[in-house]
């Protein structure tokens, strides 16, 4: 297993109306290839390959007595591999 090294965090409380909206910029950016994170002071620019790797996620948990569900998006890719997918038959 690799080591792991968090470039930026960022946890809040949101309307769904605003997770919705951050997630529609966000998704323009995607398609740009270019993604920069603010928080603060904090920042940081990240380039998007043009394949990436989609991973969903949806968990339940119990926690102080009480249920909590999740929606986990994640989005990774290898430095310096834009692979063009994979093999079709024609």
């Amino acid at each position: 297993m690799g080591t792991e090294t968090v470039l930026f965090k960022s946890e809040e409380r949101m309307t769904i109306q605003d997770v919705s909206n951050f997630l529609r910029e966000l998704a323009d950016k995607l398609a740009q290839g270019q993604v920069i994170l603010r928080q603060g002071t904090q920042e940081i620019e990240i380039s998007v390959p043009g394949h990436v790797e989609l991973e969903l996620k949806a968990e339940e948990e119990l926690k102080k007595g009480k249920t909590q569900q999740s929606l986990e998006v994640e989005i990774a890719w290898f430095e310096g591999d834009d692979t063009q997918g994979p093999v079709e038959l024609g």
